[in-house]
């Protein structure tokens, strides 16, 4: 596997991983810690020594697992763990076989970025998976795309659609509202404010061709500016997202 700027570091499928007995509470555990919850393993229908053996596939510094969310119109979001020995991270990127480059949503590390989607767009994307290689479950693509999820204006059925997708990978019913609630409480942001750019053409002076992709207020988030593309590319990116309409 090659994307641009990982040429040097060995990559390789990760869609397997998510199959594991201990994936979900090795990729998801850390973001429910908080003062309300001191969540366990169980939590995620897993047990220690199965989250620790995830961690380890997940985290090896000789191969560098991307897992794939194939999305329409050929776009894709790639989650990448970052696994050099003193810099681990996740990397998320949304990207096209069209573009020069893969576009950042956000970076799960010391030096975090983020938020990298709306919620809007976090729903429309899991339920709306493409053809392409990766995982097209669309509970599991909402779980894996919760890191990157930061939005102060989240609807009041937010919880109820996590603890959905929660239920399908083990998470006791009595404890799932609870979990899901500590997930959207996330630690590295508060949020943001996502909107769009209104009366400032997409280029060439034409007002018609205002982009219909959200940007976000927060400082930190990769979404605060455009993604330098086409007008055609950002308008097939708006209704990958959701957002066109």
């Amino acid at each position: 596997m090659l994307i641009p700027g990982y040429e040097n570091e060995s990559l390789a499928t990760g869609e397997e991983l998510v199959h594991l007995p201990g994936f979900w509470a090795a990729y998801l555990l850390w973001l429910a810690e908080g003062e309300g919850l001191g969540p366990e393993p169980a939590l995620f229908g897993a047990d220690g020594a199965d989250v620790d053996a995830a961690y380890e596939r997940l985290s090896a510094p000789a191969t560098w697992p991307v897992i794939r969310l194939p999305m329409r119109y050929g776009h894709s979001i790639l989650i990448v763990h970052r696994n050099f020995t003193e810099d681990e991270g996740v990397d998320y990127y949304v990207t096209h076989p069209g573009w020069d480059r893969p576009r950042s949503l956000a970076s799960i590390e010391a030096h975090f970025a983020g938020p990298g989607l709306a919620w809007r767009e976090l729903v429309h994307v899991a339920e709306h998976p493409g053809a392409g290689p990766g995982i097209t479950d669309p509970h599991a693509r909402l779980l894996l795309l919760l890191p990157v999820l930061g939005d102060v204006d989240l609807p009041a059925d937010a919880t109820a659609t996590v603890a959905a997708a929660l239920a399908t990978i083990g998470t006791p019913a009595e404890a799932a509202a609870a979990l899901a609630e500590a997930l959207l409480d996330h630690p590295f942001w508060d949020g943001g404010t996502w909107y769009f750019e209104e009366g400032s053409p997409l280029s060439g002076g034409d007002t018609a061709r205002t982009s219909r992709v959200l940007l976000c207020s927060d400082s930190y988030s990769p979404r605060g500016i455009r993604f330098g593309l086409s007008p055609d590319q950002d308008a097939r990116l708006a209704e990958t997202l959701g957002t066109a309409g």
